[in-house]
């Protein structure tokens, strides 16, 4: 029912567009002059078979620079409903006219581009954005956002790299931006441009290839400060060329950056402290971050490394403190897993049950989620499945049951 008053709609707006096209030529207009094919298309509406109305209202509505935006809204309406094929035949229709202006070819061109994109047609809509940077300056930024989507879903994060550095916007000599940071509302170039260097740092660091991978996380950092991910890839990297002074002053940044990740960063700081051998640090560190920012991983961290040193009893001890102020599931099977092991007979049936019972309590919950469209998981990703935004998947904090 939807598609028929849809479709009923765009049937209004094509006789007013070709009245009005007729109406420009000076001639008069009388309901026994519509052509045909409008006829046709009112019956095909009318028997329920809007895809043969919509062909039909194509061929009856003349191209011009007053149908234009008709042409163009139903090709996109198309396209969003996922028959592309049909949405690319009307925007060619519209580029075999060479009578249109200039800049409703452009217009035509990027909506094409994007039936391209849809279609999975990367290197067509490639060639047409292009194209549309070197000679349209009304669609050079939209066509340069489009090209980002491309580069990131091929992953050819260099030529990302190159198009988003063109859309940074340039400094006046009054100090503001010329232009905006965001397309559509969507995320600024600074934190995509980030994340795309993070991207070829990684692939720099698989190779190999450290001081370049460092180059470039220094970069990503100098787009976006708060970039917790080249933080944590920083460290990492210096980890691996073995400076591990350097690698935990790039892991501390993460708690100045954003404390919610401070437990992400744990597993290489232990390592860098443990090279160091200087694990009390270690312990220094964790308790000052458990006190200004409690969480339950952080917890657990910590009463990791008190066992480690100290032992299970003192561990346990600590951990039963901090459960009394901060309870969840995660510290209660820290707990029973730490009575389990401590036990130097066999652990009562019961105990053991009650671990398995928390640990499925867990598993079936997720431990991030994206602060921008919701989705859930259990792993942590930078590039959000849901939306598409970078580095708005967040770990979950501040319940219970973590």
């Amino acid at each position: 029912m939807n598609d028929y008053l849809v479709f009923a709609l765009f049937f209004t707006a094509i006789a007013v567009g070709w009245f009005l096209g007729r109406r420009s030529q000076g001639k008069a207009t009388p309901a026994r002059d519509l052509p045909g094919q409008y006829y046709k298309g009112l019956n095909y509406l009318l028997d329920g078979r809007p895809d043969g109305a919509v062909d039909a209202f194509i061929n009856a509505l003349e191209v011009n620079s007053e149908t234009l935006e008709t042409h163009i809204a139903l090709g996109n309406l198309l396209r969003k409903r996922g028959e592309v094929d049909r949405a690319i035949r009307i925007h060619q229709n519209l580029l075999a006219r060479p009578s249109l202006p200039r800049a409703q070819v452009h217009q035509a061109h990027l909506e094409l581009a994007r039936d391209y994109i849809s279609a999975g047609l990367l290197d067509r809509a490639e060639r047409l954005l292009l194209d549309l940077v070197a000679e349209s300056p009304a669609q050079r930024r939209a066509s340069r956002w489009h090209l980002m989507d491309i580069y990131q879903s091929e992953r050819e994060w260099q030529q990302a790299i190159d198009i988003a550095a063109e859309l940074l916007p340039r400094k006046s000599l009054l100090g503001g931006s010329t232009s905006d940071l965001t397309e559509d509302d969507g995320q600024a170039v600074q934190v995509v441009l980030a994340h795309y260097y993070c991207e070829l740092a990684d692939e720099c660091h698989q190779g190999g290839d450290l001081t370049r991978a460092r180059n470039l996380l220094l970069d990503a950092l100098a787009q976006d400060k708060q970039c917790v991910r080249a933080s944590i890839m920083l460290g990492q990297v210096e980890f691996d060329a073995r400076r591990f002074k350097q690698a935990i002053k790039a892991l501390r940044r993460v708690r100045q950056q954003d404390p919610l990740y401070i437990s992400e960063s744990v597993p290489t700081l232990r390592a860098c402290y443990r090279e160091l051998g200087d694990e009390r640090g270690l312990r220094g560190y964790l308790r000052e971050c458990l006190d200004s920012h409690p969480s339950p991983p952080l917890l657990l961290a910590a009463v990791e490394d008190i066992r480690e040193a100290e032992g299970p009893q003192l561990a346990e001890q600590f951990l039963v403190e901090q459960l009394e102020k901060m309870p969840s599931l995660r510290g209660l099977e820290k707990l029973v897993s730490l009575q389990v092991d401590g036990n130097e007979v066999e652990p009562p049936e019961n105990l053991g049950l009650v671990h398995r019972l928390v640990q499925r309590l867990i598993e079936e919950r997720p431990s991030y989620r994206c602060n921008h469209c919701g989705f859930a998981g259990r792993h942590l990703h930078w590039f959000c499945p849901g939306c598409k935004y970078w580095g708005t998947v967040r770990p979950i904090r501040g319940t219970s049951v973590e």
